[in-house]
């Protein structure tokens, strides 16, 4: 498999290790009761999961409320999740490019970044820290990031062409997601690009339904082990160990498979 920047040498243990239910528990999926033609309940959910990794304090049902009957709340409150849920209605009806991830970003930064950084590749480091200050990981440098997204866009234009099984496209979706954040492109909203990411490369590869996945909510119930897992690659963007990315890249078909309320 000839692509630049994205790992395979775990998909052949990685298929051997997905659940067997996988293609059966796809195919049982179906958009809530409650979606209309103008809300959609599980986008509703993926963007409130996501912010709330994020630390964004926000509750489904008050979301759900306000997007679906209009009740008011601070705007505080709302308002970066209603720029999320944005990208990825914007992400069902447009191809995933360079160009569309980059609008995208714009979307979702809307109340998190500067308008002059927003779907453009930062020119600073970056590091990810834990709340008490320690360093958890140093991403691509600023020289790298340009050559790295490109090598990264590349890749998820071979990989929209490229037929693969319903493992293959859970596999790649997961590894985009993970090379995505681990490059850690934008000055800001790199984990809510990163898991909108993930969703849109399914949904591409397998149809609609691939937007009712509860991933960010399965990431969200087990965000301790969600960080854990990304952690488990390195402290530093040039030694990062893609060997140890099965326990990550295995989250995203048990997020269908052990569906949690």
């Amino acid at each position: 498999m000839d692509l630049q920047i994205i790992p395979t040498t775990l998909l052949e243990d990685y298929l051997k290790q997905v659940p067997a239910e996988l293609q059966e528990k796809f195919d049982e999926l179906k958009d809530a009761a409650i979606s209309t033609d103008t809300f959609s309940f599980y986008t509703s959910v993926s963007s409130v999961f996501s912010s709330k990794i994020e630390g964004e304090e926000i509750d489904l049902d008050s979301y759900v409320k306000h997007k679906k009957f209009g009740i008011e709340f601070l705007p505080d409150y709302t308002r970066k999740i209603d720029d999320l849920y944005n990208a990825y209605m914007f992400a069902k009806t447009n191809t995933l490019t360079k160009e569309n991830i980059a609008e995208a970003h714009k979307l979702l930064s809307k109340n998190i970044v500067a308008a002059h950084q927003q779907g453009k590749v930062r020119i600073h480091n970056m590091y990810v820290s834990t709340p008490d200050g320690k360093i958890e990981y140093i991403a691509a440098t600023p020289f790298e990031v340009s050559v790295e997204m490109e090598k990264f866009y590349s890749d998820i234009e071979t990989l929209r062409v490229w037929k693969l099984s319903i493992g293959e496209v859970f596999f790649f979706a997961a590894m985009i997601h993970l090379v995505f954040v681990k490059i850690h492109p934008w000055n800001d909203g790199n984990g809510r690009s990163a898991r909108l990411i993930e969703k849109w490369f399914l949904a591409q590869k397998l149809g609609d339904k691939a937007w009712f996945v509860q991933s960010e909510k399965t990431y969200y119930q087990q965000h301790q082990t969600y960080y854990k897992n990304i952690r488990l690659l390195g402290l530093e963007y040039p030694q990062l160990d893609y060997s140890q990315a099965l326990p990550f890249l295995l989250m995203l078909p048990n997020s269908i498979v052990n569906i949690t309320t």
